[in-house]
């Protein structure tokens, strides 16, 4: 497991109206980037922090929004509760915050999106969304879970860069697949990846039972250069 020693913070920052946290990663050698990072159904756990930080140590400011107002879950029923607890109305505001709220602390007038299982899922809700600031988004086995969040994906204007796992019962290659043919149908630039061998979550290397660190590596690989393509300046 990669240990990181956390240098960012919470922030509170506004929601539409109200008011949201989050945690904010500021990066010592700024390149004008800012990501929003979504969380999985576990909800803000140390490993979303710690990709906060990687991002972070890259250049990018990223703000992690915490949409369960504090909350974790460590197991999966738990988690799934909290997951369906969340309403559409509400994520979908403290996600838009959370992207005026990072490019506020980097200075741009865009930004990136990236989320992992449940947050995936959420990183293109707030593309189709924002497609005022979002340029680019790299769902992580994504998944959503609410039907009335499905995107419309006609005025996203951001780039999509996908990976995916080959076994996978929340978001088979066949879906993630089909996702990529939605998109580039629409005009959209869409790249899905489904890596061989791997199983839902092979990105969070505290779960040793699917962590896959070589899949992990290519995927990185393949995420700063687009990162630094679309959002960093």
């Amino acid at each position: 497991m990669v240990e990181f020693t956390h240098m960012g913070e919470m922030i509170e920052f506004k929601s539409n109206g109200g008011t949201a946290t989050g945690y904010l990663a500021t990066p010592a050698n700024p390149n004008g980037g800012a990501l929003v990072v979504v969380q999985e159904w576990w909800g803000l756990v140390p490993h979303i922090k710690d990709l906060c930080d990687r991002f972070a140590a890259e250049g990018y400011y990223a703000l992690a929004p915490d949409l369960y107002g504090g909350k974790a879950a460590s197991e999966p029923d738990e988690a799934g509760k909290f997951m369906m607890a969340l309403e559409v109305s509400k994520f979908s505001k403290d996600l838009s915050g959370a992207a005026d709220a990072v490019m506020a602390a980097a200075g741009s007038d865009k930004c990136g999106a990236v989320g992992f299982c449940m947050g995936g899922g959420l990183a293109l809700v707030l593309a189709a969304q924002r497609p005022d600031a979002v340029t680019a988004v790299a769902p992580f086995y994504g998944v959503i879970a609410w039907p009335e969040a499905a995107p419309d994906y006609s005025g996203m204007t951001a780039a999509v860069q996908g990976h995916y796992a080959e076994f996978d019962d929340f978001m088979p290659p066949e879906s993630s697949k089909a996702l990529g043919v939605h998109l580039r149908e629409l005009g959209k630039s869409a790249d899905i990846y489904v890596y061989d061998g791997t199983h839902h979550a092979f990105f969070n290397d505290t779960r040793p039972e699917v962590y896959d660190a070589e899949a992990s590596s290519t995927a990185w690989n393949r995420l700063l250069p687009f990162f630094a393509e679309h959002v960093a300046k």
